[in-house]
């Protein structure tokens, strides 16, 4: 029974990649537009696949050497490993880039597409950008599935027991977070040295919106909303996804071993049961996609929600009838007894967090909402009182975060112990196909919405794309939430694993040993933080003297932009013939490949200090101070980095919604304040400070930590 279930997990992830492969033909069928729509996503389509083959380039090689020192320890090893964890680990950087690959392709197809759809209607809008999202969403649990169910399988067919199939599986997930940091950190450097530069140059320096086409660096900011938010967040979540499966088998194994079952899986039922969930997942997620439908008029937001809480629901339901028919009736571990329904309240807690996580984010980050208003009203005494109220707003939303986190892991561990803690992160991820094809829909309606403006195309089609991207921007910072807690229960599903493979069973931190190793890794989120974000600085430098170079020696630029201050305010119906022959004549003019090529350079020279920090610091520790230290270094950066990654990502999101609101403009004490005010000034200002928090330096800690449990895990056989 057992070998026929193994057999089967892999085509789970065969039907996700098959819808893909449909929704990704169903958007190619959908029509272009003109060609000024179709020559401008052409450049943005070129910028981004030009960006991740340099990144890719680059971390071939990363891959290639890693791979050859883990095959060369897996021979030299003995029984307690194989050289196949080399292939394992190649796999899974595959998978991760493959993820990214697939999902940026099409974002970059659906982006015009959409806003050619914006044209007739809404609702057709909204379904090619979420139909672009769904592909990547799909895509990054398929190859999730099809990849561990794969090697599952190919691996237990060798005759190795439970416990070295599940170590040599180890590489897969150490290869997807390899994969995800450098893409998280590249990407996130990339997309905001391109819209620090859009912003600061364009909007408050010419007086010049950032998605318009006489800005030079508008390409490349179009691009890095795909680089940042679609290939970076589908590897960060591929590598949650691949992290939980495989923390919850190692926890399996064990709790397989102490309880000696017999049941209608070979023992392996605490073993299966993750796999199982993620199949379920993929369905419920397909199906949740058919619901996400909204007339003109209509919510956005209510749809896709709409969409994603089917999928919850029928995950819950068909988990309690999964849960209970695997399991045993019963089972006891150090006096403690633990049943199937101990099991499903656990998954249904990290579903719980999960969504929770998500509603406190967009309070925290929303238009509108109490804490983005104190921020628009402090910004009526300028800059620094808008980035005091952005950091203070940062900080306070880490509150309920972690105590909903706190809530989920005591629960969990109470109804299931450790195992119970690694079902609850997998319970978490199972929805992860809706969840980051929500997320995905973001930048393609943002992209959409660039466009529209730089196509010139009507009113009313900008309001549309809008009205989509508002409710982007709100989905991408609940994705956020959802990405930060989710790699929390993640990080502490493979620390538990960590711990069973090294056998620890506890860690003392009076041990001076451990104590360092507590404070070293709570270190490493500021020192990564801080790296990340310089990073940014010198990119965006570059950036701005680069288009303030396109303004000063392209005579068209230069002209144009005189003529816009000119009739500012005017429509340009009512502009003079000479002014707008002078507009027209600079179209076509500004640089757009230099100012992409500045941002694809510095992302892939920056994000490899960074990365290198995340891979070898567990390596470094943990073969000098040994594994009780390594144990400490993951509990630091376990805490730290999830309380850094909730503050730096709500505080940039709330920055950047109290921007929006002046520019849709917003009564404060009985006076309205619009664009181009003394305090939508302060918000572009703070908006500018929160980018690299909210893109860059908040979203790459998820991954740090992940990464730095994983490699721990990976190494835990030798120390």
């Amino acid at each position: 029974m057992s070998s026929n279930l193994i057999y089967i997990i892999p085509v789970f992830g065969v039907v996700a990649l098959l819808f893909t492969a449909w929704k990704s033909a169903w958007v190619s069928k959908q029509e272009v537009g003109t060609p000024k729509m179709a020559k401008i996503a052409e450049n943005i389509a070129d910028g981004a696949m030009a960006f991740l083959k340099a990144e890719y380039k680059v971390l071939s090689i990363f891959v290639i050497v890693v791979a050859a020192l883990m095959v060369w320890s897996g021979t030299t090893s003995g029984g307690g490993s194989s050289p196949l964890v080399g292939l394992s680990f190649v796999l899974g950087a595959i998978c991760s880039a493959l993820a990214g690959f697939i999902g940026m392709k099409v974002a970059t197809k659906a982006n015009v597409r959409t806003t050619n759809a914006a044209r007739t209607s809404l609702g057709r809008a909204l379904e090619v950008a979420f139909a672009g999202g769904a592909v990547m969403g799909l895509g990054v649990v398929g190859l999730g599935v099809l990849g561990l169910g794969f090697l599952f399988m190919a691996y237990s067919s060798m005759g190795w027991p439970v416990e070295k199939v599940i170590t040599v599986l180890t590489g897969f997930s150490f290869g997807a977070s390899s994969i995800a940091l450098f893409a998280r950190v590249g990407g996130g450097i990339y997309t905001k040295a391109a819209d620090v530069g859009a912003d600061l140059v364009g909007k408050v320096e010419a007086g010049i919106p950032e998605d318009h086409p006489l800005n030079p660096a508008t390409i490349a900011d179009n691009v890095g909303d795909n680089v940042g938010d679609v290939a970076g967040m589908g590897a960060d979540l591929f590598e949650s996804y691949v992290g939980s499966i495989i923390g919850t088998l190692v926890l399996g194994a064990a709790l397989m071993n102490t309880q000696g079952w017999s049941d209608g899986y070979g023992g392996m039922s605490a073993i299966l049961l993750p796999l199982v969930l993620a199949c379920i997942g993929i369905i419920t997620s397909i199906i949740g996609t058919f619901f996400v439908k909204v007339k003109d008029g209509g919510d956005p937001k209510k749809a896709l929600n709409f969409g994603e809480y089917i999928a919850f629901a029928l995950m819950l339901i068909v988990t309690w009838f999964v849960v209970q028919q695997m399991l045993p009736a019963e089972w006891t571990i150090s006096g403690a007894t633990y049943t199937p329904t101990g099991v499903f309240i656990a998954v249904l807690l990290g579903l719980a967090a999960g969504l929770f996580i998500g509603m406190i984010t967009e309070y925290y980050t929303g238009t509108g909402t109490k804490p983005v208003m104190s921020i628009v009203e402090q910004s009526l005494t300028g800059s620094a009182t808008n980035i005091i109220a952005g950091l203070g707003v940062g900080m306070i939303s880490t509150c309920i975060p972690i105590i909903i986190l706190c809530i989920a892991i005591i629960g969990a561990h109470h109804f299931a112990g450790l195992y119970g803690i690694a079902i609850a992160a997998v319970g978490m991820l199972s929805n992860t196909g809706i969840q980051l094809a929500i997320d995905a829909y973001g930048p393609v309606s943002d992209n959409a919405g660039g466009i529209a403006e730089m196509a010139d195309l009507p009113k009313e089609v900008r309001q549309r794309t809008d009205k989509l991207d508002a409710v982007g921007n709100t989905t991408a910072a609940i994705g956020k939430g959802f990405a930060i807690g989710s790699a929390a229960l993640t990080a502490l599903a493979l620390f538990a694993a960590f711990m069973t493979t090294a056998n620890i069973e506890s860690i003392d931190i009076s041990k001076p040993l451990v104590l360092s190793g507590l404070l070293l890794g709570g270190m490493l989120p500021f020192l990564f933080s801080a790296l990340s974000m310089n990073a940014v600085g010198k990119a965006a430098m570059d950036m701005i003297e680069e288009v303030r170079r396109q303004f000063k020696d392209i005579p068209e630029l230069k002209a144009a932009l005189a003529v816009m201050k000119k009739n500012d305010g005017k429509e340009m119906s009512d502009w003079s013939s000479g002014d707008v022959a002078v507009f027209d004549a600079a179209d076509g003019k500004p640089e757009y490949s230099k100012c992409v090529d500045i941002s694809t350079k510095a992302s892939i020279r920056e994000m490899i200090l960074p990365g290198m920090i995340a891979v070898l610091s567990p390596v470094a520790i943990g073969f000098t101070g040994g594994a009780e230290m390594l144990g400490g270094l993951l509990a630091g950066v376990t805490v730290c980095g999830v309380l850094m990654a909730i503050f730096q990502s709500n505080a940039g999101g709330a920055w950047d919604n109290a921007k929006k609101m002046f520019e849709e403009g917003v009564e404060i004490k009985g006076k309205m304040y619009h664009k181009g005010s003394e305090p939508h000034k302060a918000t572009v200002v703070g908006d500018t400070v929160g980018d690299p928090f909210k893109d860059t330096s908040g979203p790459s800690l998820n991954i740090l930590l992940k990464l730095m449990t994983v490699v721990a895990l990976t190494i835990a056989p030798f120390i």
